[in-house]
């Protein structure tokens, strides 16, 4: 399984006419694969701030397809560690980045993102990134 952040979803879901990305490319095989998963903040991420209620049921029922992976106290505990330690060693990120690297810690999980902050987070943290093929 990878845990795929909510840039790859974001990514993946925008309406455009252009050709799909490498990164997108790669997620719709993890999907065609079942690798890929989602955590609950991940999933209120893409659902919010959605204005057009028929656009918001459609996308929430299209990702009932993956269920959550369940956040432990433990987590949520390690989450908060993993903010500290970067704090103190200069590296800035979101409440809910920590928390993906905790269920990633957790269960050995790759993570799969677009997003340059979790190069940084492996300076302080053990987290594992998804590489694409």
């Amino acid at each position: 399984m990878i845990l795929v952040d909510t840039c790859v979803w974001s990514e993946a879901l925008r309406r455009s006419k252009r050709p799909e990305s490498a990164v997108v490319i790669q997620f719709r095989k993890l999907i065609e694969e079942n690798q890929a998963s989602i955590i609950g903040p991940i999933r209120q991420e893409l659902l919010s701030g959605i204005k057009d209620p028929k656009f918001f049921t459609l996308l929430k029922d299209k990702l009932h397809s993956f269920p959550d992976i369940s956040i432990l106290e433990h987590d949520y505990e390690l989450a908060a560690e993993f903010y500290n330690r970067c704090q103190r060693a200069g590296v800035q990120g979101s409440n809910t980045d920590f928390l993906i690297c905790a269920v990633s810690s957790r269960l050995n999980l790759p993570i799969f993102t677009t997003d340059k902050d979790f190069v940084r987070f492996q300076k302080v943290l053990k987290v594992e990134l998804y590489n694409r093929p």
